[in-house]
């Protein structure tokens, strides 16, 4: 009897050895695939946690490691952990470089106004400071971003960014809290946040794998992707493979879907109605990442965004024509990545790409006396497809091609069509420590402009972009 019980013994303390073992291997790949931007983070995170469930099934007592006190992103979200000599965590970014197009310097301009039937209110972005509309030949900072991100206690995580223009302008871009223990894999967002649809929407610029953004997100969500005020609910369904499902309510405040004349004399002129009570734009969303083995992982996505008020003023040849309905557009999004288990991302493989599409249902509101009451519907559709190859450690080249417009209509009580625009862009990028990045980047651009001319101008970008304090980790 003692025999057997020494033996049972024995055999739990190597079962618990075991699964300490693994869980501290686990948690030192974590730490090193940190420095790597942690592509695999999400992956190596489940596995972490069946480890840890399998520890303590064995009812003996882990040793705590250090890891587990550092900021970790789960899949869900990022939420934020505590274990910093700061509460909140601060980080600086700098992110600036030299800029050169050969059509006199508006090249950052028209890749942002690439022609489209629907104009977005009087065709202007809502900020000044959409990502890099305000760009010209030469040496540029862009955007300066502070983030302060803390666990508030043990229900509530929170997060605030500013943007801090080269001219001192500051904006919030983001100020959120989200819950930490819902019950059944529910978590709740709230405040002013990027919303999680698609896959590029909720990155700010200094995680992009290039230096501007792509056509689509740019011409159909803005600058900022859909950003706005507001309540998100996820849910993280216990499936064996990771799966999410998320809703937002939002204010709506925000031109590509929900543009309102501001102006009370104009709108009352054109017919247009006052605007309606938000939430005004509502989202779905959901995301799926199918187990293919440790060194590949894959994430497919959908989403779906609804706003319920938008206004455009068209200035046509004898009247300035008034329209008013509703807004939707949808999307899809795939994400393959390949981690070849080298240091600092060599030989590593991310290939990536979103299709996104707007329509608007108007009605003519004033204008024409004969078109009064008329119904259009203006479509315009956009994508991307790129891939980024860890040339060497630390060292990766890039090639993204992107277009707007494939499909780029008026149709209803008139019927028109306008061309596509498109672009190739390369890039290299060198990112010596977790803190510094430099890139070097060049593009070939064909972009339809709103008179329906066309241009065509090359591009080049030396980027630098620093990080100063504790900046959380990114998300797969």
């Amino acid at each position: 009897m003692v025999l057997t019980t020494i033996v049972a013994l024995g055999a739990a303390a190597s079962a618990a050895a075991q699964n300490t073992d693994e869980i501290a291997e686990l948690r030192t790949l974590i730490e090193a695939l940190r420095t790597d931007y942690e592509q695999r983070l999400s992956e190596l995170e489940q596995r972490l946690e069946a480890a840890e469930r399998a520890a303590a099934s064995t009812a003996t007592q882990s040793t705590p490691s250090v890891a587990a006190q550092r900021t970790v992103a789960t899949p869900q979200g990022g939420s934020v952990t505590a274990g910093n000599a700061f509460n909140p965590q601060i980080s600086v970014i700098l992110d600036g470089g030299y800029y050169h197009d050969d059509g006199s310097g508006d090249g950052n301009i028209l890749v942002n106004e690439a022609a489209q039937p629907s104009l977005g209110g009087h065709g202007e972005t809502e900020h000044d400071h959409a990502h890099g509309a305000d760009i010209s030949n030469g040496f540029n900072l862009r955007e300066t971003e502070i983030a302060f991100t803390a666990a508030v206690d043990p229900y509530f995580d929170a997060a605030v960014y500013l943007a801090l223009e080269s001219g001192g302008e500051v904006e919030i871009e983001e100020a959120w809290f989200a819950t930490r223990n819902l019950p059944a894999g529910l978590r709740l967002k709230a405040g002013k946040f990027l919303s999680d649809i698609g896959y590029l929407n909720n990155q700010h610029p200094h995680v992009w794998d290039f230096v501007d953004q792509n056509l689509a997100y740019q011409n159909l969500l803005g600058g900022h992707g859909l950003q706005d005020t507001g309540l998100q609910l996820t849910w993280l369904p216990d499936l064996p493979i990771y799966t999410v499902f998320g809703a937002e309510l939002l204010q709506g405040d925000q031109d590509r879907l929900t543009a309102f004349v501001g102006e009370d004399a104009e709108r009352q002129t054109l017919g247009l109605r006052d605007q309606k009570d938000g939430p005004r734009v509502y989202s779905l969303f959901a995301k799926v990442s199918p187990e293919l083995g440790y060194d590949h992982a894959l994430r497919l996505g959908a989403s779906y965004i609804s706003g319920r008020q938008h206004q455009e003023i068209h200035e046509e040849p004898l009247f300035e024509t008034g329209l008013e309905g509703d807004a939707e557009l949808w999307g899809i999004d795939v994400v393959y990545k390949y981690d070849n288990a080298s240091a600092y991302g060599y030989r590593d493989f991310a290939l990536q790409a979103e299709y996104l599409r707007s329509t608007k249902d108007l009605l003519v509101r004033a204008g024409d006396p004969a078109e009064i009451g008329n119904a259009r519907e203006f479509t315009t559709d956009g994508m991307y497809i790129q891939g980024i190859y860890g040339l060497a450690p630390r060292w990766q080249f890039g090639l993204r091609y992107d277009t707007l417009g494939r499909t780029n209509e008026i149709t209803g009580d008139i019927r028109e069509s306008f061309g596509a625009s498109d672009r190739w862009t390369s890039v290299l990028t060198w990112t010596p420590t977790e803190f510094s990045r430099l890139r070097l980047q060049y593009s070939q651009s064909d972009i339809l402009t709103i008179d329906g001319g066309r241009e065509k101008f090359d591009s080049f970008w030396l980027q630098w972009i620093l990080s100063m304090g504790t900046h959380g980790a990114h998300r797969f």
